[in-house]
């Protein structure tokens, strides 16, 4: 082990992190399924936004051929993954239910006094869901309405909605089905195996911080400790050095020196064998295979979830353009990178007519240095196509684009 810092190329340090990310051409022998890349990526976020499929089918879509978003859904009726907050809103391995119990505890401080106004309601919720639980919103009557987390000025959620919401944050609560667009929710502690209760009882805060701090480098495996939601908890600017600094000094963190980049990002030093690899393919002049399908991710991809380190080591800017004032957009409200074998080679905005089964591509332009040609067209197509059959789609329709090609 050393704590000295090591010198790499950005090329074969993007290269390190798509293989990571499972995106440096499909797994295919065997053909992974969702869990083992559930548990590969250490979660996915979830997204309500349907422009097209949801993010978090997108994600796994993006790494497994023939990926059917119903098999997510299984998994969490089946009880091996359960939904909550790791990089936001996340699909998690159950098995790592009791690291996140520090969590559920500052959630639960955080919103004690919003339950305790809700009073007979929560009461009320919870005695429901025990009796006749997994129950989805629309099973809850309330007649009153009061400000929920998505109003502005006029109360517009349902008091008994607000309550599930509280509830399902803080943990006490969980969604244990999706019905596509529906969540059904059932009481945590009886929906959780006793052995992992037993474990969350037994589990110390230091403990449980810790291995969320791990787990939050795996996912990242490229990571900065100015990111405000290093190791997913609530810590300062200088805890978050504090804890990088801590595991440099012990060995399990290496600095890294990346050429033509001037941001300071660290690695596992347990993956600095694997990272070998591809700096010795790089001094080979070894190119990735372009034979691999052309991806796009969306907008809320593991690999997308640091925008500075996707400018860094793929020289793309990008922003998720949904929150943008449309006069003020650039590329599109759900605009999705392309990537191609280790490059992020432009955008594709797509729009699902879910009516007529027509994927509407409103934009798609590829950066001023792709050369456009034939093969590449050809790749585009494909992908297009592959896409929009994903998304229950028939036909394509491109309204803007900067590339020519027959579909």
């Amino acid at each position: 082990m050393t704590n000295t810092t090591f010198s790499v190329d950005k090329i074969a340090l993007r290269r390190f992190l798509l293989s990571k990310q499972a995106l440096l051409g499909l797994e295919q022998s065997p053909v992974p399924d969702p869990l083992h890349m559930v548990k590969k990526l250490e979660c996915v976020q979830l997204d309500p936004v349907s422009v097209v499929e949801r993010n978090q089918h997108l994600v796994l879509a993006a790494r497994i051929p023939g990926y059917d978003p119903k098999q997510l859904d299984d998994l969490l009726e089946e009880g091996k993954v359960f939904e909550y907050f790791a990089n936001a809103a996340c699909v998690i391995p159950i098995e790592d239910f009791p690291m996140f119990k520090p969590t559920r505890e500052r959630i639960q401080r955080k919103v004690a006094e919003s339950l305790e106004q809700l009073g007979l309601v929560v009461d009320a919720v919870i005695e429901q869901l025990k009796s006749e639980g997994p129950l989805p919103s629309r099973a809850f009557q309330s007649e009153k309405r009061v400000h929920g987390y998505w109003d502005n000025k006029t109360p517009k959620t349902k008091e008994t909605s607000l309550a599930l919401n509280l509830l399902l944050d803080s943990g006490v609560i969980r969604v244990v089905r999706r019905d596509r667009t529906e969540r059904y929710f059932d009481i945590t502690e009886r929906t959780v195996g006793a052995d992992l209760l037993k474990k969350t009882k037994a589990m110390d805060e230091t403990t449980a911080r810790a291995l969320l701090i791990e787990k939050y480098l795996r996912a990242y495996r490229v990571f900065d400790p100015r990111d405000a939601r290093f190791g997913w908890q609530k810590l300062t600017a200088a805890e978050r050095r504090e804890e990088v600094e801590k595991r440099v000094a012990s060995g399990s963190v290496t600095p890294l020196e990346i050429d033509g980049v001037k941001r300071q990002y660290y690695m596992l030093t347990k993956d600095l064998d694997e990272l070998g690899t591809f700096v010795q393919d790089v001094r080979n002049r070894d190119s990735v295979n372009l034979d691999d399908a052309l991806t796009f991710l969306p907008p809320l991809d593991n690999l997308l979830w640091s925008r500075d380190r996707i400018k860094d080591l793929f020289d793309f800017d990008y922003k998720w353009e949904i929150y943008t004032p449309r006069m003020k957009r650039k590329y599109g409200p759900y605009a999705m990178p392309i990537l191609w074998g280790d490059r992020l080679i432009g955008r594709m905005d797509p729009q699902i007519d879910r009516k007529n089964g027509v994927l509407i591509v409103r934009l798609l332009q590829l950066e001023p240095w792709v050369e456009k040609t034939t093969g590449l067209q050809i790749k585009l197509r494909e992908a297009l196509e592959k896409f929009a059959v994903f998304n229950c789609a028939a036909d394509v329709r491109i309204e803007n684009s900067d590339v020519k090609m027959k579909l």
